[in-house]
């Protein structure tokens, strides 16, 4: 395959439209971007406030805390912050600037405005919809598919924006092009310059908020316990990974960059490979080509997954970072193939059960078993076409675990919501 045969452009695309900076877990806050869009088309605060949502919005955003909120967590106090106080040009930063003065206004905000949440009857997994009343005025806006991708927009009874729900992922480049392959060749050859600002940010925030996770009192302290029984290579790439989870699943208010919309997603691809590019001095372009691998393996695995499933999306990422260590080590295509292939048969039964604290501790289990997943290739060990998912192939096995996260976990995913709902 010659380098103009590479998806050059559309790679260097889904980068830069994956890997964006987002303060809180995004489905909160994909609530929040949706509440303050709503009360900037109503232009004054509501008297009441009707929410909405998805089984897997409801999953993801029951038991996170909401940055800038002084501790609440729910869909009413995401909704809340970004009604008194969101600045919804910042997309997914939302509620970054929030004062002190505007948390005390959220709270009475939320003591006396009725905030109904209601479970959505629609075809999509990813739905939120924000109707805000004040007298006879009303406004509504739409988020389907993906965190920021609004559909509809009305004030009153006028229709401001509004575009077709149908495409999956709405407004974004083709992920149907990827392939681990082509991943490979286009890492080797890309001008580093064109994607080198979307890394290093990366870099900065992600490795930025594991700090503080090791620092701070974050949740269950999974980075930190980790870091307390041993600190060698391995283990400190699956704290470090941890402990920004940590930090960012129990209201941290530090920016990260997420992957495929997702904050774990982004921490867990690239934490890991930082963390080892460190640890064994490799120069900075390599740490940079790993990252995309990382990255882009990551995005790849989760294009035929969808944004939210049953399927816990630490799983793919740690795919993601495992691929970069490989590639920092020297391995390309058998390596990394069979590295993914290795993960995939071993952790793919790892559930989404919403974002809390416990999703430190599922990233430090996935990136441990990725791991495990490339020295067991290095040692000539694998798993074979055949046994479970495994099929001849990476594209594949990749191909097939999609197809069981998509179609297969469908009535897993409604049973852990039914089950989250009825749990308090």
């Amino acid at each position: 395959m010659s380098q103009n045969t590479i998806h050059t452009t559309e790679y260097i695309s889904i980068l830069k439209e994956e890997l964006i900076p987002a303060m809180g877990c995004t489905e909160p806050i994909a609530i929040a971007y949706a509440a303050a869009k709503a009360r900037q088309v109503l232009g004054k605060l509501p008297d009441r406030v009707l929410i909405e949502v998805s089984g897997n919005i409801l999953k993801n955003v029951k038991s996170v805390v909401v940055p800038h909120t002084g501790g609440l967590r729910g869909i009413p106090g995401a909704a809340a912050a970004g009604i008194v106080a969101g600045e919804c040009e910042l997309e997914l930063e939302v509620l970054s600037c929030i004062s002190d003065e505007q948390i005390a206004l959220t709270r009475e905000f939320l003591n006396k405005t009725p905030v109904s949440v209601h479970f959505a009857d629609t075809p999509h997994i990813f739905d939120i919809m924000i109707s805000l009343y004040s007298g006879e005025d009303s406004s509504f806006v739409r988020i389907t598919e993906h965190h920021t991708n609004i559909v509809c927009i009305r004030h009153n009874d006028q229709i401001l924006f509004e575009k077709d729900t149908t495409p999956v992922e709405n407004g974004l480049t083709d992920h149907s092009i990827l392939n681990i392959e082509e991943i490979i060749q286009f890492v080797d050859s890309v001008d580093l310059s064109l994607v080198a600002p979307t890394l290093e940010r990366q870099i900065d925030f992600n490795m930025a908020i594991a700090e503080e996770g090791l620092r701070g009192c974050y949740g269950a302290n999974i980075g930190r316990t980790l870091l307390n029984q041993r600190s060698d290579t391995y283990q400190k790439m699956c704290a470090y990974a941890a402990a920004a989870s940590d930090a960012r699943m129990n209201g941290c208010e530090m920016p990260v960059i997420i992957n495929s919309g997702s904050g774990n997603q982004g921490i867990t691809t690239s934490v890991p490979v930082i963390v080892y590019a460190r640890e064994c001095h490799a120069d900075h372009e390599t740490l940079l080509r790993a990252l995309c691998i990382a990255n882009l393996v990551t995005t790849h695995l989760k294009a035929g997954i969808g944004r939210l499933s049953a399927y816990c999306g630490v799983v793919s990422a740690a795919c993601g970072a495992a691929s970069g260590v490989a590639y920092i080590q020297g391995g390309r295509y058998d390596t990394i193939a069979h590295t993914v292939v290795n993960a995939l048969a071993m952790d793919s039964g790892i559930i989404c059960d919403g974002a809390k604290a416990s999703c430190a501790a599922k990233i430090a289990s996935a990136v441990n078993a990725a791991l495990l997943a490339l020295v067991m290739y290095k040692d000539g060990n694998q798993f074979y076409s055949g046994e479970g998912l495994v099929a001849k192939g990476v594209e594949n096995t990749i191909r097939n675990i999609g197809c069981l996260a998509r179609n297969g976990m469908a009535d897993t995913d409604r049973e852990i919501i039914r089950i989250m709902l009825e749990t308090e």
